[in-house]
């Protein structure tokens, strides 16, 4: 019996690899986002230590210098949260066109796995198609010598 060998695989063992590599892509662009949340997170953490002390500033001996440091560290911090949300927001978008991306990847995949099945069932096809006809001459050829035989 002949060997099934289907003429584009290499096109589609080079789908897979472009597929792993857009997966590969997608999980660090995620791991990338992680790290911007993350970093979001302490900001917006170390924003409320501040607003906290400014709170026990105000409430112990009024220190005009203390309070002023207060307000501009937490002044500083608020525009770390807004240029860390961008960056999130950035993270995002990279994030969704790594997914687009690794998907596209992936239905071409399956396009080709899917012309690779159908050309395994033309050649199964093909082969009971040959088998049959293998047995029909048998079964002449055997009948045709029983005929022989006969007279």
């Amino acid at each position: 019996m002949p060997r099934f060998r289907y003429r584009m695989q290499n096109i589609l063992e080079l789908k897979e690899k472009l597929e792993e590599q857009e997966k590969n892509n997608f999980a660090a662009r995620r791991l990338a986002l992680t790290e911007e949340e993350d970093k979001l997170d302490a900001v917006i953490s170390k924003r409320d230590a501040i607003a906290e002390e400014g709170k026990a500033l105000r409430l112990t001996t009024i220190d005009p210098i203390k309070i002023r440091e207060n307000q501009r560290a937490k002044d500083y911090v608020e525009e770390e949260i807004k240029q860390q949300r961008i960056k999130v927001r950035i993270a995002e978008k990279n994030l969704d066109a790594a997914r687009m991306k690794m998907q596209a990847a992936m239905q071409e995949r399956k396009i080709h796995e899917k012309m690779r099945e159908k050309a395994f069932d033309r050649f199964l096809e093909e082969m009971n198609a040959e088998e049959a006809k293998e047995i029909d001459q048998l079964t002449s050829y055997v009948y045709g010598t029983k005929e022989e035989d006969e007279e």
